[in-house]
């Protein structure tokens, strides 16, 4: 299990490594524009509609069935091709109806864009983009029979793919034609849907070199699929609101000039250790358990959770505490140039710190919702959603009106804390399988007190360089200086505190 956390989070690293890269040469070229502004929330239409498909529902309902045909020795395959062609189906209409719908969607996602150009242009972006959804919903189910197999690696690099292609559709026009922001827009946009094709057909090559080959056949709707179908519900409608949470303080934003890319950039900083944990967790740890239960295999259950949560937050604390710590001088130093001025950098800033404060929140309920999917319990995690949507409205529109956009960032971290008190409370009822063991709760005391000590430690070493951090050229070289004095200060302090030991990292890699 470890060694498939690492690999799924190592690709997800280079994919944020790249998605870095993509948003760097973004805000260069288009900063907080509106038109900048247009593309994001074109580009988060088949991205909510992916979670609410196929991450979201038919994923935590499809991988824990297809896990439990494999380990039962059943012909798990041909349930797969069925739900193949269902998804096929489904996603093919609701493409063409988003097309058809785009101006109503992107009103829905973003009504204030309705008295301005961002409007039309969201529109237009939004058309060429969403047949993306059909690709990546797709992909997500290849993957998931991937990662069911146990073989993590395609899936977890084509993320990698959708990086590549926007860098080299934003530098193929500032090379060969003219890096007008009309341009750069329209240049994104269609980078999105032959991204998704890219994916597609990386995971599809490594199902069918693996020996699992998915065909689009004639629909039927059989025992099976109807049980995916009475699964998938539950989670689609948490699903849903979990992306409505979203739309909220996407909405909220709206009305606030520049606040949407200034969410969009700081929501790409904390998404770097949040993919590199969270998504590894939530990708390897729902199969291992789906196994576990079919097995009746309690004892190696609470294993599988235990050892997932303290790997969780052996790196999501620090992480937690470094993005606060640091928030500044990690936006300017990655995105301030061109038309991303100091003001932007100040409100990503304060953006990126309350995100940063919700950081563990946002990967423990990876860790927490296998419990339930394994076991094919949808319906709890849907009513804990609803009522974390009630917490972010309720912040996100009631504050907005005294603290501006921080509002939407505010709802977000705060939905997301409460959702985990949800989660661990409703898991309570599942028994020791769903319980932290003795390892677990003595090393996470040490976990935050070597964090704290590495928080210190980056607030007094970014004083000391703060003149460094101004300097053209030079600014690059202080903030590598600050990453490399955080990793080696929370080694140190984890090590000689009983956080980790190093030693069993290195004998559980060579296992």
């Amino acid at each position: 299990m470890l060694r498939g956390f690492l690999t799924v989070g190592g690709w997800t690293m280079a994919s944020r490594v790249l998605g870095f890269m993509r948003d760097i040469f973004i805000a260069r070229f288009l900063g907080t524009s509106g038109m900048a502004e247009a593309f994001l929330i074109a580009f988060s239409l088949p991205n909510m509609f992916r979670r609410f498909f196929a991450e979201g529902a038919f994923n935590m309902a499809f991988v824990p069935m297809y896990a439990k045909k494999l380990e039962g020795g059943e012909d798990a395959d041909d349930f797969a091709r069925d739900a193949f062609t269902g998804l096929f189906v489904i996603l093919s209409v609701f493409s063409v109806l988003g097309v058809v719908f785009m101006p109503a969607l992107v009103w829905v996602m973003a009504s204030g864009f309705a008295a301005d150009e961002r409007f039309s242009l969201a529109v237009i972006y939004g058309r060429i983009a969403f047949p993306y959804i059909l690709m990546i919903s797709l992909a997500a189910l290849v993957s998931g029979l991937l990662n069911a197999n146990s073989r993590f690696l395609a899936a977890a690099a084509a993320p990698v793919l959708l990086n590549l292609v926007f860098i080299a559709g934003m530098l193929g026009v500032a090379v060969f034609g003219t890096p007008t922001p009309s341009a750069i827009g329209i240049a994104l946009a269609w980078c999105v849907p032959v991204g998704g094709i890219a994916q597609l057909g990386l995971v599809y090559w490594a199902a069918r070199r693996a020996g699992h080959t998915l065909t689009i056949r004639r629909p039927r709707i059989t025992p099976e699929l109807k049980r995916l179908a009475i699964i998938a519900g539950p989670a689609a409608l948490a699903g849903g609101v979990m992306q409505i949470n979203l739309l909220v303080g996407r909405q909220v934003a709206s009305y606030f000039e520049g606040a949407v890319a200034w969410l969009a950039y700081a929501d790409r900083l904390y998404q770097l250790p949040l993919g590199v944990v969270g998504v590894a967790i939530g990708v390897v740890l729902l199969p291992e358990l789906a196994r576990r239960v079919r097995a009746e295999d309690e004892a190696g259950g609470q294993e599988a959770f235990s050892r997932a949560g303290e790997f969780a937050l052996l790196l999501t604390i620090p992480a937690a505490v470094a993005l606060v710590v640091l928030a500044v001088p990690l936006v300017s130093v990655l995105f301030e140039r061109g038309a991303f001025n100091a003001d932007d950098t100040a409100f990503t800033a304060l953006a990126l710190i309350v995100y940063g404060a919700g950081l563990p929140a946002f990967v423990l309920q990876k860790v927490f919702q296998p419990l339930f999917f394994a076991r094919e319990d949808t319906k709890a995690p849907l009513r804990y959603a609803v009522i974390s949507l009630f917490i972010n409205a309720a912040v996100a529109i009631g504050l907005a009106p005294f603290i501006g956009f921080m509002a939407a960032a505010l709802g977000t971290t705060l939905a997301g804390w409460g959702m985990v008190w949800l989660l661990w409370r409703g898991s309570r009822d599942i028994g020791q399988a769903a319980t932290f063991d003795a390892q677990f709760k003595g090393r996470i005391w040490r976990v935050i007190f070597a964090s704290l000590i590495m928080g210190a430690v980056l607030w007094f070493a970014e004083i000391t360089l703060g003149p460094v951090l101004g300097m053209d050229g030079w600014r690059y070289l202080g903030l590598a200086i600050l990453v490399a004095v955080g990793i080696a200060t929370y080694a140190i302090a984890g090590q000689l505190c009983g956080a980790f030991r190093l030693r069993e990292l290195r004998a559980a890699l060579r296992r």
